[in-house]
């Protein structure tokens, strides 16, 4: 029986409303002001790529700096490397369960690509429990700590090619087919889904999807989020960087490339 991190839900039509004129984005004369939008869309899913491509981007330099007698290091290492598959798999079953049947709905041309998409993900679930089982043998056996680095690096090259596919693809017709103050593959979705998900737990994973990202970012996410996550980030932030420093130091400002804006060069 398959194990499932986020509970499968029936899929809901997003709300429909009229866009219109934002009263936060003009000034007294009701002129335009050049901000961007109040809401991030699809922050949700878009912090999860970046998030993704920052620590297997990362984690194979980490794994060949491993020396002999580091275990705790080591340890830390899969520790990590769980947490981040174990939430690529909560980001795959959002994904199928709730999002993707919503744009077969509305965008039925989409089918046949929606189809392939969640065919790999099942591809790429196994795919990461196979290098998990290299990584559990290199994080105590420095000695073949090269091999599964370049083992990591070839997975990280195959999920680039599928992040790439949504985001070039996919999120642009979502943009069009699901409203503008719809929750669905937001940040607040997404935490409302791990909640009740079997898996990591909300602090853990909502600092590791905001590690490296603007500040100034940071707040506006977080205004998605309920009182109890605003009040508490500060704590989970500070907490989350006191554990992961030992495995490449602290983080001072955004990673180039990988915060919530780098999602790799798909504009060209």
């Amino acid at each position: 029986m398959p194990i499932h991190l986020v509970s499968p839900l029936t899929p809901t039509v997003p709300a429909q409303g009229q866009p219109g004129a934002d009263s936060r984005n003009a000034d007294a004369y009701g002129r335009a002001l050049a901000e961007e939008p109040a809401t991030l869309r699809f922050a949700g899913l878009r912090l999860v790529h970046a998030a993704m491509r920052r620590d297997l981007a990362r984690l194979p330099n980490a794994l060949r700096l491993l020396q002999p007698g580091e275990d705790h290091k080591g340890e830390a290492l899969l520790r990590h490397w769980n947490f981040m598959t174990a939430m690529l798999t909560c980001h795959h079953e959002q994904q199928d369960s709730r999002l993707w049947p919503i744009v077969r709905r509305f965008a039925p041309e989409l089918r046949l690509l929606l189809n392939w998409l969640e065919d790999d993900h099942h591809n790429l679930d196994h795919s990461f429990t196979r290098v998990t089982t290299l990584v559990r043998i290199a994080s105590r056996d420095a000695g073949s700590a090269w091999p599964v680095a370049y083992a990591m690096e070839d997975l990280a090259a195959r999920l680039e090619t599928h992040l790439r596919i949504e985001e070039r693809q996919l999120l642009p017709r979502m943009e069009r087919v699901i409203a503008d103050n719809s929750r669905l593959g937001g940040l607040g979705e997404l935490l409302d889904l791990l909640r009740l998900a079997d898996g990591p737990g909300l602090p853990d994973a909502l600092a590791w999807l905001l590690e490296g990202v603007e500040p100034a970012r940071v707040d506006r996410l977080l205004a998605e989020c309920d009182d109890d996550v605003a009040r508490n980030w500060p704590h989970w932030h500070a907490t989350y960087q006191r554990c992961t420093s030992s495995l490449w130091g602290p983080v001072d400002g955004p990673a180039e490339g990988v915060g919530f804006g780098g999602l790799g060069p798909i504009a060209d």
